[in-house]
């Protein structure tokens, strides 16, 4: 199985950009998107052959998540547990075998100014894929907003303490990691500086002066299912690259 999760930055902007061409030529089984910036039916894209699911935020033109799916989930379910559903974060299809739970984490914004939620959304989300887990394993994806170690993130030493390389951000990681999960990239590239977001400012991504902060995180017992985990630099569209993971 192919599975593809990308913040596109805004959806019907993506749609502009070809979008549509690189669905349509990579023909995941999966492919979830964050940070679609709008509400229900203001994008015409109704791929054939797929079942898809919107969760918009109550803001408009904010946050955002879809999943397109070859394979109609057992069930979709909106939020975690009833919560954090305003902003349109949370995405889980149940299929015969695992949980693919989409998420777009909220920013700590600068300053950290909103730090706080952040350490409550990680907690509970924490909480929701450990629960998820006892049942069956969990393929957790998405934007996630954190640099984890110095490796994910082109400057480091510049970059301590600001939104997405924050000891409180880089610690939940840790924590998610500790509860039975693994990164998937890192775990297969331990060594490799590979990006998959730049500032649109100063050239960033000319530069390549990244920040590794979309994940394909799973169960660490679905590890041995997990065949490779890539992160696709080469795809334009948006200020993310798309993240894959093929899976057996």
């Amino acid at each position: 199985m192919k599975l593809i999760s990308w913040n596109v930055n805004g959806f019907r902007a993506a749609l502009t950009k070809g979008f549509g061409d690189f669905f349509a030529q990579e023909d995941a089984d999966i492919f979830c998107i964050q940070e679609t910036k709008m509400q229900p039916g203001q994008a015409d894209f109704e791929p054939e052959g797929y079942h898809s699911y919107f969760h918009s935020a109550e803001k408009k033109g904010y946050s955002g998540t879809a999943v397109f799916s070859k394979t109609e989930p057992i069930s979709v379910t909106y939020g975690m547990n009833g919560a954090h559903l305003d902003e349109g974060r949370v995405i889980t299809c149940e299929y015969e075998d695992f949980y693919f739970v989409c998420c777009y984490v909220p920013n700590a914004q600068p300053e950290l100014k909103r730090l706080d939620y952040r350490m409550e959304f990680e907690d509970a989300m924490r909480e929701y894929l450990s629960g998820l887990d006892k049942k069956k394993p969990v393929v957790y994806c998405g934007d996630l907003n954190v640099a984890h170690n110095e490796i994910d993130l082109k400057n480091p030493k510049t970059n301590v303490g600001n939104p997405g390389f924050s000891n409180e951000e880089r610690g939940k990681f840790t924590e998610l990691l500790d509860a039975g999960f693994s990164d998937t990239f890192r775990t297969l590239y331990p060594d490799q500086a590979v990006y998959s977001w730049w500032s649109y400012r100063f050239k960033a991504r000319e530069k390549n002066t990244g920040w590794r902060i979309d994940y394909f995180v799973v169960s660490t017992r679905f590890m041995d299912r997990v065949k490779d985990s890539r992160i696709l630099t080469d795809v334009m569209g948006s200020d993310h690259c798309p993240v894959e993971l093929i899976i057996e």
